[in-house]
Parts: structure tokens; C-alpha cells; sequence
């Protein structure tokens, strides 16, 4: 790297904006020249599109759709593309039986057992934003009163559900 000058210009005035154009090419300034001698750029009246903002109902669903995507294990199903549902033989009659879930695999599901626990996800996050609807103090004490019930119902049932999955999914789990 060169030295630095002691004398430096310290005005912003003595600085060339054309620096990029510093070529000792004559087939560079040719070019950079001749077609606009007899080309015009036409004059466009463009307008700039008008962007409005989303409404929150629509991040909120975006938000909750990418939400139930995430936890129902959209990922795994489509790298791993496991079968929608199982199936296991019973051992005394010998007939085939449906199963939804996965027994003793912690790290492996059927698609529907995906979606289902990513439902009870869903549900229970749900049951949340029904408590703090029931929280305004704008709405009639009804609504209030429909509106907790609802979503203290949501969260025990998710609760219920997703426990039972799991009981389901480990045999012997307690928790």
C-alpha cells in the first residue's frame, strides 16, 4: 500500500464521481460514446406501484399457518416421505389393523400423526388468543364469559390430546 500524503484535500468538492469511467481504453470511451450519439432513451411516465400494508388478520393467519406447518412436520414428511398412515397384524385374528401413530420412534411419524399433533399445537395456541379476546373491556361481559370459556376449553383439550399422543407414542410414559 502507498504511503499517504501529508497533503490531503479536505474538501469534498475536489472528488471525481466520474472515477469509474478512468480507462485508458479508447474501445471503452467508443463504446460508452456512440450509441447514445443517435440512440434517445425513451420517456417512460412509469408509476410506482401502490403497496398497502396486509391486514393483521392476514399476518396473524400467515403467521399461524406457517406456525402449524412448522410443528406438524411438513419438513420431515416431504424429505423423508413417510406413509400417510400404518398399518400393524394382529396376532390372534390375524386381520390388518390401521395404526395413526408410530409406536417407540420418538424421531419418526406417519403423515397423519404429524398433522394431528400440530392441530393440537394449533388448538391450544388458539385457546390463548381467546383469553386475551376475553380480556377486553369494550365487549358485553357475555361475550367475555363465552370467550374465556372457549379458550380455557381449547387449551384443556390440546393439553389432553397431546398428552394422550404421547402416551400413545411411548409406551410407559408417565409424564
Amino acid at each position: 500500500m502507498p504511503p499517504k500524503s501529508e497533503t490531503q484535500p479536505s474538501s469534498a468538492a475536489t472528488v471525481r464521481p466520474d472515477h469509474v469511467y478512468d480507462s485508458i481504453d479508447p474501445i471503452f470511451h467508443l463504446l460508452r460514446i456512440l450509441p447514445f450519439s443517435f440512440l434517445r432513451p425513451p420517456r417512460l411516465r412509469l408509476k410506482l406501484p401502490n403497496l398497502t400494508l396486509p391486514s393483521a388478520m392476514t399476518v396473524y393467519s400467515l403467521i399461524l399457518l406457517t406456525y402449524f406447518m412448522v410443528v406438524s412436520g411438513i419438513v420431515y414428511d416431504v424429505i423423508v416421505e413417510p406413509p400417510g398412515i400404518g398399518s400393524t397384524q394382529d396376532r390372534f385374528t390375524g386381520s390388518v389393523r390401521p395404526v395413526v401413530f408410530l409406536p417407540g420412534r420418538v424421531n419418526g411419524q406417519y403423515i397423519i400423526e404429524g398433522l394431528s399433533s400440530g392441530f393440537m399445537f394449533v388448538l391450544g395456541g388458539f385457546g390463548i388468543v381467546l383469553l386475551d379476546l376475553a380480556l377486553d373491556k369494550n365487549r358485553a361481559k357475555s361475550v367475555k364469559v363465552s370467550f374465556a370459556s372457549a379458550g380455557v376449553a381449547s387449551i384443556v383439550i390440546s393439553y389432553v390430546m397431546s398428552m394422550l399422543f404421547i402416551r400413545i407414542k411411548i409406551p410407559g410414559y408417565l409424564g
